[in-house]
């Protein structure tokens, strides 16, 4: 199963952009929020982590949306991989 995290950072930015791409993408449920990426407590991203099986892969728009820094990046697609669930960034530059 594929399944999406999307994330603005302010209130006044709009995950649409995000979440088109993330159902274009084949996504069947798609995570949202609205928080600093450089915030610890993201709570829907928690929930989407937790829900991820082996199998999974977990898709997000930009690697930005995902981690608050590489490090902190790496270490989710590491435990990713470790469990056997796939990660996808559908835009690698920008």
């Amino acid at each position: 199963m594929k399944i999406g995290y999307a994330r603005v950072s302010t209130s006044s930015q709009d995950t649409s952009l995000q979440i088109d791409a993330l159902n274009a993408a084949g996504c069947e449920i798609i995570y949202k929020e609205k928080a600093s990426g450089s915030k610890k407590d993201r709570p829907e991203l928690e929930q989407c982590l937790k829900s991820l099986r082996k199998a999974d892969t977990l898709v997000v728009w930009k690697l930005d949306r995902l981690g608050r820094s590489l490090q902190h990046l790496l270490e989710v697609i590491n435990d990713l991989e470790n469990k056997g669930i796939g990660f996808t960034s559908l835009i690698v530059n920008h």
